[in-house]
């Protein structure tokens, strides 16, 4: 195919760069003479449109041995080359998408050259060999059988209307008790070994979406000492029918500021939670990836499922805590279990009542005197200083909530919920409160606490705090 500057510099008129790009496309073009040029119209997340210059091609590479050469789109935006564009894979029918640290589920492309692309020194030539680099450690594309495509096309297209809201597609899964861990890390281990031992779910998946260097290899030990009813799997299809979808995987570097982090494990659940959400509309997310609260938050927009099916484990494990601490100072079990710890995860977290006048409140219990509840609360919270979190006390809290749910116990724990209205919260915030949760998930209102202005403060803080750091995310 003969390259035209002319054309392309017609075709380009509301770029805002044209001969800075025009003059790339030459040295693409001697490099990739197969490379095909055209202005298509590109569909944004809001919904807006544009017409933009696409190029497709194919880029070779070479994995364990074999050659192959992998379909790309590369949509450059009119301010190239200031911005990077916008790549994807371009699988044929019976190719199927394989979802990695640098691949999502409908095949957009993102790498390190990408979120670091400054002109001169980032090029288009430039970002080509880094997607051959990248994908000679992980292969992008597999062949499907003819039942495998036909299930590809379903999934893109159902993929194609969730946007960052709630998703308004109807479809419907059948029910089984069976629940799926994703991650590959201890983790991950320790959550469906804990929901294995308490034998709440008949199948039990774990889909490992790691890069092969997760810490534990959890993936990899069960796969060495294979655990009754478990199977282990990297094809994001096999949590059809979940009853309990729990997330696990967390992407933590030194290297990185916090809000770099965030974004790294944002681009990680980006890579599956629509196939997810796809394969099991009906089903309940448990998210224990950390931050639990925005990472809960990242899970439900980019499923678009309700709120109410999409809950983080929160403080599920330091009111179960707090409660039995309480137990033993108070020498009773009658009342212990009217105390919570609720908010954000960590050091911002903070001790609430149960308030006995509420409708709600299940337990027909005299509340401790407020001074006894301040002294309990006080000496509670100070013997809990000394306890972590480990990955297995993670793991026997997930099975508990776990069990919660499959089983539709009706039963209260503090997790990460959709806060907003709670506490006249007005942020799009999941904060940690006393929920009834069951086969649908949360089922109702919050438990309704005791209202104290320290407890109000705190969780106003927490709110505001973690809605900045949402909107600084990219989902």
């Amino acid at each position: 195919m003969e390259f035209s500057a002319e054309v392309m510099r017609q075709r380009l008129g509301k770029y805002k760069f044209r001969d800075l790009t025009i003059e790339e496309l030459k040295d693409i073009h001697r490099a990739f003479p197969s490379f095909l040029y055209s202005i298509d119209t590109y569909t944004f997340k809001d919904g807006s449109q544009k017409d933009l210059l696409n190029l497709s091609g194919t880029v070779p590479m070479k994995f364990q041995g074999n050659s192959y050469n992998i379909p790309v789109c590369l949509w450059l935006l009119d301010s190239h080359p200031f911005a990077p564009p916008l790549c994807f894979l371009k699988p044929t029918q019976n190719m199927g998408i394989r979802v990695g640290k640098h691949i999502d589920s409908h095949g957009r492309i993102y790498l390190p050259y990408l979120q670091n692309w400054s002109h001169p020194k980032s090029t288009i030539l430039g970002l080509i060999k880094e997607m051959a680099v990248t994908f000679e450690d992980e292969l992008p594309l597999y062949s499907l059988s003819a039942a495998e495509a036909a299930r590809q096309k379903e999934l893109l297209s159902f993929i194609s209307k969730v946007t960052d809201g709630v998703s308004n597609v109807d479809v419907t899964a059948k029910s089984g008790c069976k629940v799926t861990v994703i991650g590959g890390g201890d983790l991950a281990l320790a959550c469906l070994l804990a929901i294995s031992a308490k034998r709440s779910a008949d199948k039990l998946v774990l889909l490992d979406v790691s890069d092969g260097g997760s810490k534990g290899g959890g993936a990899t030990d069960l796969e060495l000492f294979p655990v009754p009813n478990v199977e282990v799997t990297t094809d994001v299809s096999s949590v059809a029918d979940s009853k309990v979808i729990v997330i696990t995987v967390n992407s933590w570097s030194n290297a990185q500021s916090y809000l770099e982090v965030l974004q790294s494990n944002v681009d990680l659940l980006r890579g599956f939670i629509p196939a997810v959400s796809y394969y099991c509309p009906n089903s309940v997310l448990v998210v224990a990836s950390q931050p639990v609260e925005i990472m809960t938050y990242v899970a439900w927009k980019l499923s678009g499922l309700p709120h109410r099916q999409v809950i983080g484990i929160g403080c599920n494990l330091d009111s179960a805590r707090f409660q039995q601490i309480v137990k033993t100072l108070a020498s009773s079990s009658e009342e212990s279990q009217s105390g919570w710890i609720i908010g954000e995860q960590g050091a911002d977290k903070v001790a609430a009542w149960s308030d006995p006048e509420s409708a709600n409140n299940h337990k027909a219990t005299k509340i401790y005197p407020k001074l006894f509840q301040e002294q309990l609360t006080n000496k509670a919270m100070e013997v809990m200083k000394g306890k972590g979190q480990r990955s297995w006390s993670i793991g026997l809290s997930v099975a508990d909530l776990t069990d919660t749910i499959v089983q539709n116990k009706k039963k209260i724990h503090s997790v990460s919920s959709f806060a907003k209205g709670f506490f006249n919260i007005q942020n799009e915030v999941f904060l940690s409160v006393p929920c009834l949760l069951g086969d649908g998930g949360v089922l109702g209102n919050p438990q309704i606490l005791q209202h104290e202005d320290r407890v109000s403060d705190a969780l106003h803080k927490s709110a505001a705090s973690i809605s900045d750091l949402q909107q600084q995310l990219s989902l």
